[in-house]
């Protein structure tokens, strides 16, 4: 009993630093509100989540290896610090330099957390119940995402001249919960197993992504994000070019999609104790898919948000059940794997780059175009996830 209490007590800091790693998807509202005030394109605004994702391919697998020298709860007390810098810069400006430089940051920290706390929630989670674990980690993270638009469009609306905050008003008040998450962790104790052998080198990190599996995980974390950062972005720009809403209105597509990962990640965390990872998988993926097509040729709102609410259910599982087979596949090398799949997370910048050029080009419809062409690769990696 006295062990479950100690688990369920370490996992208190854990959860709320899986809400501050939710900090990272305001990027996709805000990007919408940056653009909205510096009149950029979609091509220029959508540099920000794209941005934020390219410091994964930067940070992914040297954080695993740091994690070798320092320890899996340090490297997140760094992210965490690094975390709160990003939120402060834009309380003092508005500036594309000044945004550029805060998303940077929110990604770079957002690098080191999401390497380092998933295999620190590991020490006290393991085997069976480390995909479950993880879901539920994915469904605290998804409340700070979904809460996002909405505090972003609060903030719009009162728009509080004395703080000159608008819809800013976001950054002060994760800034405050990034605090709490950063005290909370410091003082909770975990013991860390140590790798075998000797700490792999570069080479060594990436040399595990010849291994045929280890790659399929890769690309479907890439896949993934992009279709999460995609969706986040391009929403509510649907809704505004199809039935001319505005920002402020059309910014409850945001919150709708992770409302509803919100909840897909809340019944997964039960429903992958009661099915299989793979069934449970291919589900997600069929939910996407008629999204995606419905997304091409439905122009009602009702429409519009039911197949927005289907990728927010569809792809609030996908991460966790692949991060956690490519744990499993190889458990003597977490930290490594760890690296690796966050390292996918890069699909965060390759996918908004291309939608952003593909909408610019034909309109909204080619960036669901660019979203699909990933929800096809995961219909393929479905075949290829193992009964660990």
């Amino acid at each position: 009993m006295k062990n479950n209490e100690n688990t369920y007590m370490k996992l208190i800091p854990i959860m709320l630093c899986f809400f501050a790693m939710g900090f990272v998807d305001l990027v996709g509202i805000a990007s919408n509100y940056v653009k909205a005030d510096l009149d950029l394109s979609d091509a220029q605004a959508n540099i920000f989540p794209s941005l934020v994702f390219f410091w994964f391919l930067i940070f992914s697998v040297p954080t695993g290896m740091l994690m070798n020298r320092i320890g899996r709860k340090k490297t997140v007390l760094l992210s965490l610090l690094i975390t709160l810098v990003s939120l402060l810069i834009p309380i003092f400006g508005d500036s594309y330099i000044i945004m550029l430089v805060s998303f940077s940051l929110l990604g770079i920290g957002n690098a080191l957390m999401q390497t380092s706390l998933n295999p620190l929630l590991s020490t006290i989670v393991s085997g069976e119940k480390l995909a479950s674990s993880l879901t539920f980690g994915q469904f605290v993270k998804a409340i700070a995402s979904f809460l996002a638009p909405y505090i972003a469009g609060w903030g719009a609306i009162m728009a509080i001249p004395s703080f000159g905050l608008s819809w800013r008003i976001l950054f002060p008040i994760y800034l405050i919960i990034c605090v709490l998450a950063t005290i909370l962790l410091g003082y909770t104790s975990f013991k860390e197993e140590k790798e075998e052998g000797e700490p792999s080198t570069f080479s060594q990190c990436f040399a595990l992504l010849g291994k045929p599996f280890v790659l399929l995980c890769f690309l479907g974390i890439m896949c993934h994000v992009g279709i999460d950062v995609g969706t986040n972005t391009t929403a509510p720009k649907i809704l505004m070019e199809r039935l001319n809403m505005t920002l402020a209105d059309a910014g409850f597509a945001t919150s709708l999609y992770f409302i509803f990962r919100t909840a897909g990640c809340l019944l997964g965390a039960f429903i992958l104790q009661k099915i299989s990872s793979k069934a449970f998988f291919a589900i997600s993926i069929i939910c996407m898919l008629i999204a995606m097509i419905g997304l091409f040729l439905f122009d009602s709102k009702t429409a519009i948000y039911i197949c927005i609410a289907l990728i927010g259910f569809g792809n609030s599982n996908v991460f966790p059940i692949i991060f956690s087979q490519a744990m499993l596949y190889m458990p003597n090398k977490k930290n490594e794997i760890s690296g690796l799949m966050i390292m996918g997370l890069f699909g965060g910048t390759i996918f908004p780059l291309a939608m952003g050029v593909a909408s610019d080009a034909i309109g909204q419809v080619g960036a669901v175009a660019v979203m699909t062409v990933g929800v096809i690769y995961l219909m393929f990696y479905t075949l290829k996830i193992k009964t660990l």
